[in-house]
């Protein structure tokens, strides 16, 4: 359930919504945090543009893969935070994968078969306030029009972040 109230100007319009929680305004709550690159990748010095790296899409925020060579492979996932209230910000972060393993995605990311892609991997983001790079993370396909979700972890710190909910001041301030 959310908790949150709306207040009115005199004329009646209204002025805001604030989250009865935190005070926050609520359109601060369910966010969406892309990240343009992998770690690994911003450490060189030409990081995509890395002679033969290669790119799913024209630019590091829209592709969903991308391989650099010396540096790695990567498929783009969602990580889902919950908060408390019935709130959710969502990490568009990539993923470290073996390169056969994104191959293997290559092949089924347009078709049909994309909905039964499973992949393993470590994160290749920070995510604070854990921190969280180089997480083993297991990545499965909820809906065929997104891409895959973070699932599991044996990691036992990522795997409270995919399963607890998080109270807002820890989670919204240490957003971008």
């Amino acid at each position: 359930m959310r908790h949150e109230r709306a207040f009115r100007c005199q004329d009646g319009a209204v002025a805001a919504q604030q989250c009865e929680m935190c005070g926050r305004p609520v359109q601060a709550h369910d966010r969406h945090v892309r990240f343009r690159l992998p770690e690994p990748v911003l450490a060189v010095p030409r990081q995509e543009k890395t002679p033969g790296s290669w790119l799913s899409h024209d630019s590091p925020l829209t592709s969903v893969m991308m391989q650099v060579p010396s540096v790695g492979a990567f498929v783009r996932a969602l990580l889902p935070i919950s908060l408390t209230g019935g709130h959710t910000v969502t990490y568009g972060l990539w993923v470290a994968v073996d390169p056969r393993d994104l191959q293997r995605a290559l092949a089924v990311w347009w078709e049909p078969a994309y909905q039964d892609l499973r992949l393993d991997g470590a994160l290749a983001n920070s995510i604070q306030p854990w921190g969280l790079l180089a997480a083993p993370v297991s990545l499965a396909v909820r809906d065929p029009g997104q891409t895959p979700y973070c699932s599991a972890s044996p990691d036992p710190q990522l795997s409270r972040v995919l399963n607890d909910q998080w109270p807002h001041d820890a989670i919204l301030d240490s957003l971008p």
